[in-house]
């Protein structure tokens, strides 16, 4: 629903006043969520220093799983920075009013999905300062080069350029925003608000350039949503290991990617809007519309996990069988059915109306989702690790509480991050509000930037 279709009686500067009271007035729970996030966050660093101190051995790996949690949150981080740039720019480009009071902190929360995503390949190879130098493409003592083959080489590339491009989308969309800060700020801050606003005067020459550039950058980040994630699934079904090679994985993983993402809003959505009184902004139809589209990728992922079962049987492949009978009633088969209950059963309360209208039961479920996925990635690696096509080589593996500590260490680097963005920039994006208001209503307030 628009601002027009709620029948709102706001004019610019109530909506600017409004959105921007996060800058000035944070509510005390605003405190208390920033200081858990810090306590997690050191927390995970003192543990990752004591594992560079005594080794690799407190992470639990072993032969033949040398891919655990690590690799599990790497994937899991890099999938929840989907949903950001498929509700910005895909959406965009369709010109969906709904995204228009949650694209802003979609997109923050990718940009700061895939910096804890870029942690865990640095804390998995142990001590960094030597990995980097062995993983840089320079000439070294035993003449090493890089495998730029690899499927591991690709992710660096395609992530890399994710990131840079969704950071590029974020902050273009805030251009105009930072200068509204700019103009109501003093001192040190609206120096620094000056500076990332590029001087921006609102002016149409700049307007017609702003608008062609984010369209081009929409059209340009909208392949990579497909991209990205797919490479990420070739680390696995580029390998000959059994649950992994698979044509099913590219798909599979993106809508994994997008589900995960898409609950992963909603449940950063809810305490922000509450901590900053926005509710009038960010409203109950478009937390509905999130909630729609997290059922809809829950519905591809389950036709996936079906598809996934129904290749390894009809394959008549022994190996696979066997591995996806075990993840049924195996040594993994908890991990499997929190997977299964948590992505595709729970999500179905969503065809209820009732159930999405109810705030706390939503938020529980797509809490419940992001646990599912992150088991679900657990699942796909660590099952298919321990056995391969040699018996003796046959292990098992269970995380350890240096890898979970660590892991809470990276939940807190993401909500820290995410914390400090609400407290200093605009949580919904002005200009693009201000867009879609009746237009007797943008004309009651001048011009300019503000």
């Amino acid at each position: 629903m628009s601002t027009a279709e709620a029948g709102w009686k706001r004019t610019i500067s109530d909506v600017n006043d409004g959105i921007l009271v996060n800058t000035r007035r944070p509510h005390p729970a605003f405190y208390v969520a920033l200081f858990l996030a810090a306590a997690c966050l050191v927390l995970g660093a003192v543990l990752w220093v004591v594992q560079i101190t005594l080794g690799m051995g407190m992470a639990g790996l072993n032969s033949p799983v040398y891919w655990g949690v690590y690799i599990t949150n790497f994937v899991f981080w890099v999938g929840i920075g989907h949903a950001g740039t498929l509700i910005s720019a895909i959406l965009f480009l369709f010109r969906a009013k709904w995204r228009n009071s949650v694209n802003r902190s979609a997109e923050a929360m990718t940009i700061f999905a895939v910096m804890s995503a870029g942690l865990f390949p640095l804390i998995h190879v142990g001590r960094v300062w030597l990995a980097a130098y062995w993983m840089l493409p320079l000439p070294n003592t035993n003449n090493l080069w890089i495998n730029f083959r690899s499927p591991l080489i690709w992710d660096v590339f395609a992530i890399s350029t994710y990131l840079i491009v969704s950071l590029l989308f974020w902050y273009m969309g805030m251009v105009p925003d930072l200068a509204s800060l700019r103009d109501r700020c003093r001192g040190f801050k609206r120096l620094v608000y000056g500076v990332m606003s590029f001087g921006w005067r609102g002016t149409a020459r700049q307007w017609h350039h702003y608008e062609t550039g984010y369209a081009f950058l929409a059209a340009l980040a909208t392949p990579l949503v497909l991209s990205v994630h797919s490479v990420v699934s070739w680390d696995f079904a580029m390998s000959i290991q059994p649950g992994w090679h698979t044509t099913i994985f590219p798909p599979y993983f993106v809508a994994g990617a997008i589900l995960s993402g898409c609950a992963m809003v909603y449940t950063l959505l809810v305490p922000v809007r509450w901590m900053f009184n926005l509710q009038e902004f960010i409203r109950e139809s478009h937390l509905d519309a999130l909630l729609k589209l997290t059922l809809l990728t829950s519905t591809i992922v389950f036709y996936a996990y079906a598809v996934e079962f129904f290749i390894a049987w009809y394959s008549g492949n022994i190996y696979e069988q066997e591995i996806f009978a075990k993840r049924l009633s195996g040594p993994y088969a908890f991990y499997f059915w929190v997977m299964v209950f948590c992505n595709c059963l729970f999500p179905l309360a969503f065809w209820a109306r009732r159930a999405r209208a109810h705030v706390p039961t939503a938020f529980v479920i797509c809490l419940l989702v992001n646990v599912g996925m992150w088991f679900e990635r657990y699942n796909i690696i660590v099952s298919s690790l321990v056995e391969d096509f040699v018996p003796g080589s046959w292990g098992h593996y269970e995380p350890s509480w240096t890898e979970m500590i660590i892991t809470l260490g990276s939940f807190g680097w993401f909500f820290f991050w995410f914390l400090i963005f609400c407290r200093y920039f605009p949580i919904v994006s002005l200009s693009e509000l201000k867009l879609i208001m009746p237009p007797p209503l943008r004309g009651k307030s001048g011009g300019g930037s503000g």
